[in-house]
């Protein structure tokens, strides 16, 4: 009986309808499990790009020296060198408009794309943008392209299954497959953050930058930018810009715009903590506090203060400044947005109009020549439309410098520096600066601000 029993058991156990993890496809619907449907469908649309520059650069006998190549990295005259790199991009319209990254073709004097039938075509650059890492090009002579079609960013998932699609280190193009790992992922430092993407794991390397990501649909969930990695290679966490921004970027290239515009919010912020939420009366740690704000500001003008809580822009969470900047570019100048803040402690509304950054009063822009170490000096005053471009304290006052040659470049001035005083004389206007630099003086002290950094510099001649 006890045998009998033990048989029995094993019998019963083998007709239960057991699948083991490591067992194989049996049926036709498993056996074609593939993702090459959607490669297909996707790759068409995905190039290879190949670019050159030229760039100055300083031939020093001890370039390849480990120990005194940067100590004599400015020695020898400057001498013209041509520079390749290469990228990927992605087809956005049939008539030949290709999405890629700023710092794959933003700088370059020639480019190359090649399609993946192997027909190749130059490009010239339409509209480019460092801070966002977009570029759009259009691709000369060319007709009835296959272009992608783009996935709303809203509608995407963590846990999504995706496809890298690019030109890893030159070897021609590869799919990588993976999932999204993270929405909403930013960067930057407080207040003038500028990054923010969709994380992956699906691995991206070199040569990857500017291609594309797309879901199991072949739509396009973003462009693939950059890696976090400590060797050089992929680690399973890689960045892409989403398609929203990427459609508001075609639409911008389409209606003829050479730089990219994006409304001026007139704020700095930073996200709420722990440290912060109690205080300033919220549940719990979500949204931007305003720590400062432009009188100009269209938020102040809706009503915003120092110390509210932005948390959604159009129903979509604002937890800092990169959210913030993401949501105001997507939407685009012209309109308005539905904000949802926090003032002390009250849950409000209100209408903020998406306007560009106002360019008054009038920049009296003005080159410096002359005997004095301003020499070579582009200075303009400042206003809203100067910040924002120059990226300098929402508070700013003053005169900036937004180009420097000649003396006053060999000197170390640079784009950006806000002129405070020359010789014990404030400059507060563009004639102030002018009138500083014709004074007869064999000594200079000028002091300027630089990132927020009070110097003197001090000339002799």
């Amino acid at each position: 009986m006890r045998h009998f029993f033990v048989a029995a058991s094993v019998a019963l156990m083998f007709a239960q309808p057991v699948i083991a993890a490591t067992d194989i496809p049996v049926s036709n619907a498993q056996i074609k499990l593939s993702f090459a449907p959607v490669v297909k469908k996707s790759t068409p649309s995905v190039v290879n790009i190949f670019t050159k520059r030229t760039i100055s650069a300083k031939a020093s006998p001890f370039a390849n020296d480990p120990f005194f190549a940067d100590m004599f990295r400015s020695f020898g005259p400057p001498a013209p060198r041509v520079q390749s790199s290469l990228g990927s991009g992605v087809i956005l319209s049939s008539d030949g408009l290709v999405v890629s990254n700023y710092h794959v073709v933003g700088e370059a004097d020639q480019i190359r794309v090649v399609l993946s039938d192997r027909r190749e075509f130059d490009a010239d650059v339409l509209l480019a943008d460092k801070q966002s890492d977009l570029a759009v090009l259009k691709l000369r002579g060319v007709k009835d392209l296959p272009a992608i079609k783009l996935r709303r960013s809203k509608d995407v998932e963590v846990g999504d299954l995706v496809l890298a699609i690019g030109n890893p280190f030159g070897v021609g193009q590869t799919v990588s497959s993976g999932i999204i790992s993270g929405l909403a992922r930013s960067g930057g430092a407080i207040g003038k953050a500028r990054s923010y993407f969709i994380q992956t794991d699906a691995p991206i390397n070199p040569g990857n930058s500017g291609g594309a990501l797309v879901d199991m649909q072949g739509a396009l969930v973003g462009i693939n930018t950059s890696i976090l990695t400590r060797s050089g290679g992929s680690n399973g966490i890689g960045f892409a810009i989403p398609a929203d921004l990427v459609a508001s970027f075609l639409k911008q290239a389409q209606a003829g715009n050479t730089t990219f515009i994006r409304p001026w919010a007139g704020i700095v912020g930073q996200p709420v903590d722990s440290t912060l939420f109690e205080g300033l009366g919220l549940s719990r740690p979500e949204g931007m506090v305003i720590a400062d704000i432009h009188p100009k500001s269209p938020f102040a003008k809706a009503g915003l203060r120092k110390g509210d809580v932005v948390t959604a822009i159009n129903g979509n969470p604002v937890n800092g400044p990169a959210e913030m900047l993401y949501n105001m570019s997507v939407l685009g100048t012209g309109g308005a947005a539905d904000v949802a803040y926090v003032s002390r402690g009250k849950a409000e509304r209100a209408t903020v109009q998406m306007i560009v950054a106002p360019d008054t009063p009038a920049r009296n822009r003005q080159t410096i020549s002359g005997n004095s170490p301003l020499d070579g000096l582009t200075i303009v005053r400042i206003n809203p439309a100067v910040i924002a471009e120059t990226d300098l304290a929402i508070n700013a006052e003053g005169v900036v410098v937004v180009k420097a040659t000649g003396i006053a470049a060999r000197l170390g001035f640079r784009r950006g520096d806000v002129l405070r005083g020359v010789n014990n004389h404030t400059i507060a206007t563009v004639k102030d600066a002018l009138k500083a630099a014709n004074l007869t003086t064999s000594r200079w002290d000028v002091t300027l601000e630089r990132r927020g950094q009070v110097m003197t510099m001090r000339f002799n001649g």
